[in-house]
C-alpha cells in the first residue's frame, strides 16, 4: 500500500512566469492544492524532498503537508515536467481525507512464465481503480504462469484487494498470450530471388533523358 510522506511546504505569494522561474532556480516547485470545496492554495514544494518522494513512493504516495504549521493530507494528482530537461515545472495536489476513496491509476506487472513456444504481450500498463486514499495498492500482479496460446487476461480477471473497485473498462485487454512465430531461415546455398525492375508508368521518363 502507498506510504505517507511528511513534507514541509511554503505558501506561494508571487505569481506569473517570472516568479515561477525564480522559484525553480531556488529549487522550489510551484504547486496548487485543491479539493473538498476549499479555495485553491498556491504552494512551493522543496524540489529535492519532493523528487525523493516520487522516486520512493511514486505519484500515488500520500503527502502529509505542513503548511505553516497546519497539516493537510494530499494526493499527487499530476506532475508537469520540462520536455527536455529533468525539471519538475508544476504539481497539482488533491486534498484527501481519512476513509475517503479516490480514483487512481495503478501499475500492472506481468509475472511468471507462459507455456513453451508462446509470446506474452502486455496491452495495459495501468488500471484505474477506486481505492481508499490511505490504502492505495502499489501495483497489480498478473501471473501468466503456464498460460497456453490463446489466453487473454482482461481487467475483470485481475484480482483486486478488498475495498478496491475497478473503474477501467472490464473488457480492457491486459495481457495476451499467442503462439510464437518461427522465422523462416533460407536453406543453405539458396540464392536470393531476383527482383525484376518495373518499367516507368505513364509519361514518366528518366531525368537524364533528352527531349525529342
Amino acid at each position: 500500500m502507498a506510504d505517507t510522506f511528511e513534507l514541509a511546504v511554503e505558501e506561494r505569494t508571487e505569481f506569473g512566469k517570472g516568479a515561477a522561474r525564480r522559484a525553480r532556480r531556488d529549487w522550489k516547485i510551484p504547486a496548487v492544492l485543491y479539493g473538498h470545496g476549499e479555495p485553491p492554495q498556491h504552494l512551493l514544494l522543496p524540489f529535492t524532498e519532493f523528487a525523493a518522494i516520487l522516486r520512493s513512493g511514486g505519484t500515488n504516495a500520500i503527502l502529509s503537508l505542513n503548511i505553516g504549521g497546519k497539516k493537510s493530507l494530499a494526493f499527487t494528482k499530476s506532475v508537469s515536467t520540462h520536455p527536455i530537461r529533468p525539471v519538475i515545472e508544476h504539481v497539482d495536489l488533491l486534498v484527501v481525507k481519512k476513509g475517503e476513496k479516490i480514483s487512481v491509476d495503478i501499475p500492472v506487472v506481468i509475472s511468471g512464465e507462459a507455456a513453451p513456444d508462446t509470446l506474452v504481450t502486455q496491452d495495459a500498463g495501468t488500471l484505474t481503480v477506486l481505492a481508499d486514499a490511505l490504502n492505495i495498492p502499489d501495483e497489480f500482479d498478473v501471473s501468466v504462469e503456464g498460460a497456453e496460446a490463446g489466453t487473454q487476461i482482461l481487467a475483470s480477471d485481475v484480482k483486486l484487494p478488498a475495498g478496491v473497485e475497478l473503474e477501467s473498462d472490464p473488457e480492457t485487454l491486459v495481457a495476451n498470450v499467442t503462439a510464437a512465430q518461427e522465422e523462416e531461415v533460407p536453406e543453405e546455398g539458396a540464392e536470393p530471388e531476383a527482383v525484376e525492375a518495373e518499367a516507368p508508368q505513364g509519361d514518366a521518363v528518366p531525368e537524364d533523358a533528352s527531349e525529342e
